[in-house]
């Protein structure tokens, strides 16, 4: 690993807002009804203490891990930082995975003990927590949580603040991140506090950030983008994080936080878009904001309305942002910068250049970063001072991430233009043969089915078909419409002239035969979606393939599946 500055790691960073900046508001809490609390520097270091010293006791190995089960808020912070300085190692975990998932990764991660947080599904979740675990809950976990377990507050109220600034090494291992993978059962990504250090390091360099940024937490803190991102953003800048309280409160604490720094994956980018586009028809917009000094008001009409106004570093990674919507983005005056990485690599892999137009890539390389193509297979290999230190109790799996010159093998392709910019074409795995003998590279294809309004989430598929088939799920809104025959119809009419659109491109073979609207809506407690909004491919397979004959054979352009 590179070097690392030990003032750079993240107890070091707490104890340093601790002693310079105690009385600045560090995080701020919604607490219901509109009500929030702010929690100074001073206080957020003496509640980490406090807890810390109740883990410590507890008798523990040291490197012990303890598991954090929670939506984001201030709590999970002061918990991930508590269980650093008791010396043991954090497992977070989603706040949306099924029962079955929570005990896999508790029992594979041999958790000690478990912080039960905010959550929405909590009796869904419950029967996962192995019997007789040791649990502990925030002051805003469900009701049953905080009458069952011991609660934050009683424990830091009763428990001294432990002493003195105990240390981690840069080589040790800080946590286990469960990758929401979209095959097979989530693994456990390695990580030390050098790797995390290392990277903040690489990611302020190309995304300057300082204590006078604002930030507001509510993608997954168990996502490796918003842990780096935001917890450990926040650590290294000190700057200001809110939390979001609900996804009904959403707007509104979009308008409170005022974030200087947004990040998003596409599928919010575009609920965005389509909440705009409702009040006002894209046709117009765009005509008002050709319009010399009017379209400079309406960008900033646009932008205050949602929340985005102060916002001078937007970016969106964790999918493929379709190019026609950041060139939408770009018009209303919010460049989104393009992100890719894993959470084998901290997700600091490229990153396009703020204030430069790289739209259609992910960008460069961050300074200290490796990548290159496979010429066999196309993929795409990358390494740097943040890998991952391998995969918990998989030495065969971890072995096998590598190329035997230590490059991580992504399992993307890509393509590497004169710029030095990265280009994702897809995934290694994902191709497919269609009946003709042909292969057909999905992501391209998804990319383009998915920009219709209406569609929510889309897999392109058909292995030894005559052709490819597109499967979409509709958005909530619309398919709670479609029970009306009118609305149904003129959406079918709709979607089988975008089918015409998205084939217009395409080589014979990788036309899509028709559009299959699913109206069994794909989710996590269903599996077929991830945690992040990934489709996972081998679960459309597994329920979807008997049927990919039948609706070859009907002919129709547009068929409705309510299996």
């Amino acid at each position: 690993m590179s070097s690392v500055a030990s003032d750079s790691l993240a107890l070091q960073r707490l104890y340093h807002w601790e002693a310079t900046a105690p009385t600045r508001v560090a995080l701020t809490q919604p607490m219901g009804g509109g009500a929030v609390k702010d929690y100074t520097w001073a206080e957020v270091a003496d509640q980490v203490r406090r807890m810390a010293a109740y883990l410590q006791a507890q008798g523990w190995e040291p490197g012990s891990r303890v598991a954090i089960l929670s939506k984001n808020c201030s709590w999970w912070l002061m918990s991930d930082l508590a269980i650093w300085m008791a010396g043991y190692v954090s497992v977070p975990l989603y706040p949306t995975l099924s029962h079955d998932t929570v005990h896999q990764i508790l029992t594979h991660s041999e958790a000690k003990a478990c912080f039960i947080g905010k959550l929405d599904g909590w009796e869904g979740m419950k029967p996962g927590v192995p019997e007789g675990l040791p649990c502990l809950s925030y002051p805003l976990s469900p009701d049953d949580a905080i009458r069952n377990y011991e609660g934050w507050d009683a424990i830091i109220a009763r428990t001294a603040p432990l002493q003195g600034q105990p240390v981690r090494a840069a080589d040790e291992l800080a946590t286990l991140i469960y990758t929401s993978g979209t095959t097979g059962k989530p693994k456990g990504v390695m990580h030390s506090f050098g790797n995390f250090a290392w990277a903040l390091q690489a990611g302020i360099e190309r995304i300057p950030m300082n204590e006078h940024d604002r930030m507001l937490s509510y993608l997954p803190l168990a996502h490796v983008v918003e842990r780096v991102l935001v917890e450990h953003g926040w650590l290294r800048t000190g700057m200001r994080v809110w939390f979001a309280e609900s996804l009904d409160t959403f707007a509104a604490d979009l308008q409170r936080a005022r974030p200087t720094i947004f990040f998003s994956v596409p599928r919010l980018w575009v609920k965005f878009q389509q909440g705009i586009n409702h009040k006002m028809p894209d046709q117009k917009l765009q005509r008002l904001l050709s319009l010399p000094l009017i379209g400079g008001l309406v960008r900033r009409k646009v932008q205050k309305a949602l929340g985005l106004d102060q916002c001078r570093i937007a970016a969106g990674g964790a999918a493929p942002m379709p190019l026609a919507l950041l060139q939408w983005y770009s018009r209303l005056g919010l460049h989104i910068n393009e992100g890719y990485g894993m959470t084998e690599n901290l997700a600091v892999s490229h990153l396009t250049i703020p204030g430069r137009n790289q739209q259609g890539s992910v960008g460069p390389t961050y300074r200290g970063v490796e990548h290159r193509i496979d010429p066999q297979t196309g993929e795409i290999q990358m390494r740097s001072p943040a890998l991952m230190l391998g995969y918990y109790k998989e030495p065969e799996q971890s072995r096998a991430s590598f190329t035997d010159d230590g490059w991580l093998k992504t399992g993307d392709k890509g393509r590497i233009d004169a710029e030095g910019c990265l280009h994702i074409t897809g995934r290694v795995k994902d191709l497919f043969k269609t009946a003709k003998g042909k292969y057909v590279a999905p992501a391209p294809i998804e990319d383009r089915l998915g920009a219709h309004e209406a569609i929510e989430a889309c897999v392109v598929t058909g292995a030894n078909l005559g052709q490819p088939v597109g499967i979409v799920m509709l958005g909530a809104e619309v398919a709670a419409r479609m029970a009306d025959a009118r609305e149904r119809s003129a959406l079918e009419a709709s979607l089988a002239q975008h089918l015409k659109a998205v084939n217009a491109p395409l080589d014979p073979h990788e036309q899509l035969q028709c559009i299959v609207v699913v109206t069994k809506p794909w989710t996590v407690d269903n599996d077929m979606i991830t945690p992040t909004f990934k489709v996972k491919r081998n679960r459309i397979e597994d329920v979807y393939a008997r049927y990919y004959e039948r609706w070859e054979s009907t002919g129709k352009k547009v068929i409705w599946h309510s299996d």
